[in-house]
């Protein structure tokens, strides 16, 4: 699962999020129904270039989990229910999140991935050995 912060164009409420949670449909078929809410204005850097302010247009910040990865997949499906995204933050990918890190600073972390399958050698029983084939004319 991909967790995102999003800062969509309007004024956004749970109820309008619903499609979302129900599992939307795109050009490119339905999405897996998704989790998302309302959350507060989360402490981020700034952007440069900084989002377009708009003083008549009100902003609202949501927390979207998906467990696709279809290109440009949040921002069509929040497009998709009337409200573009401004900004947007991956923040947690899994159990790994960017939460307590800032701007510039990594973290290195062990992970123990088990061998895939795929890679396992296969024993040869018998070696084929080429022929040439000669004809005379």
């Amino acid at each position: 699962s991909k967790t995102y912060w999003a800062q969509l164009e309007g004024d956004v409420t749970n109820e309008s999020l619903k499609p979302l949670l129900e599992g939307i449909v795109l050009k490119d078929g339905q999405c897996r129904p998704a989790q998302a809410k309302v959350i507060d204005r989360p402490d981020l850097w700034d952007r440069a270039p900084p989002v377009r302010k708009r003083n008549t247009i009100p902003t609202t910040w949501i927390e979207l989990t998906i467990t696709e990865g279809r290109n440009r997949q949040v921002r069509r499906m929040t497009a998709a229910i009337g409200f573009p995204t401004l900004r947007l933050v991956r923040v947690k990918i899994g159990d790994w999140s960017i939460e307590g890190l800032s701007p510039g600073e990594y973290q290195v972390l062990s992970v123990n991935a088990p061998k895939p399958k795929y890679f396992k050698k296969i024993p040869q029983k018998h070696k084929k050995t080429a022929r040439r084939h000669t004809t005379s004319r």
